[in-house]
């Protein structure tokens, strides 16, 4: 199952499942779900079956169809976070861009503890089209591209879906002690556009991601990387999360990237942010001072 929320007249989010081209989105409440959070949150604490409450609330007429192409402008984040967490130096590129000497990435990659921190409250993540967070004092803002994964309150991962971790690497690499500064701000994380449930992922360490950062009509930057790269796996992480940590149902947890944008081709207002993966989809934002 691919989900997405959208937007309705009165600003709430509504919820949508993506087939291919085509879409249905949920015109009123089924079983008082109305939002990807409710429905996760029914799985997770209630053990609603998501299949027989779509195929229940499909034959009750509660889905209106539309094209994909069509919803895409309406696309907000697809779940509305209780928090947004990241981790780091998960891949070895990671580690070796940001070292410089100092020592302490290299030995986050090589510890058993994983770089964990906290990224973003709901207000401050952004869906598809929404603008993406260049800091007005940074001199250096570089996208980082990763798989994201949607857990319940007990740490199970419930789906997929992309994420930029948009991060200020020259605040960052000052000194460690500003890491708040280089990855909390206005804008710092998207995601989107689709959660992808693990039935639809084959393999969660096959999926290639791909970035492109273009200024105009002109790419200043392209990338890609898989997560066979990934030094940990995804419940590893989460082990961690969730150590003396309780999470809420709906928490995103962004993986790490191993995409790495060069000091020379930093992100400036204006450059739209493409990333893509075949099993979700494309997310794409443009980038504006903060």
């Amino acid at each position: 199952m691919q989900l997405f929320q959208v937007k309705d007249g009165s600003g709430s989010s509504r919820l949508g499942v993506r087939r291919g081209e085509k879409a249905i989105v949920l015109e009123r409440p089924q079983a008082g779900i109305a939002t990807v959070l409710d429905l996760l949150v029914a799985q997770s604490e209630r053990g609603l079956d998501p299949a027989a409450w779509l195929a229940d609330a499909e034959r009750e007429g509660g889905f209106a169809s539309a094209s994909w192409a069509e919803l895409l402008p309406r696309l907000s984040v697809p779940v509305d976070p209780p928090e947004a967490w990241g981790a780091g130096v998960t891949y070895r590129r990671s580690a070796d861009f940001r070292e410089e000497g100092t020592g302490f990435y290299d030995r986050v990659y090589t510890a058993e503890r994983p770089e964990l921190f906290f990224k973003a409250s709901a207000w401050r993540c952004v869906g598809p089209g929404g603008p993406i967070g260049k800091r007005r004092d940074s001199g250096f803002t570089a996208a980082e591209p990763e798989i994201a994964i949607v857990l319940d309150s007990r740490g199970a991962i419930l789906g997929f879906t992309l994420a930029n971790d948009v991060s200020a690497w020259d605040i960052e690499r000052d000194n460690p002690l500003y890491l708040p500064q280089s990855k909390v701000y206005n804008g710092c994380f998207s995601f989107g556009p689709v959660i992808v449930t693990p039935d639809e992922i084959k393999d969660p360490y096959a999926l290639v991601l791909r970035c492109r950062v273009t200024r105009g009509a002109r790419e200043v930057f392209a990338g890609e990387a898989s997560t066979a790269q990934l030094k940990r796996r995804f419940e590893e992480i989460v082990s961690w999360l969730l150590r003396s940590n309780e999470i809420r149902t709906g928490t995103v947890l962004s993986t790490g990237t191993g995409i790495i944008q060069p000091m020379d081709a930093g992100l400036e207002a204006g450059d739209v942010v493409t990333l893509s993966c075949p099993q979700i989809g494309e997310l794409a934002n443009p980038v504006a001072l903060v």
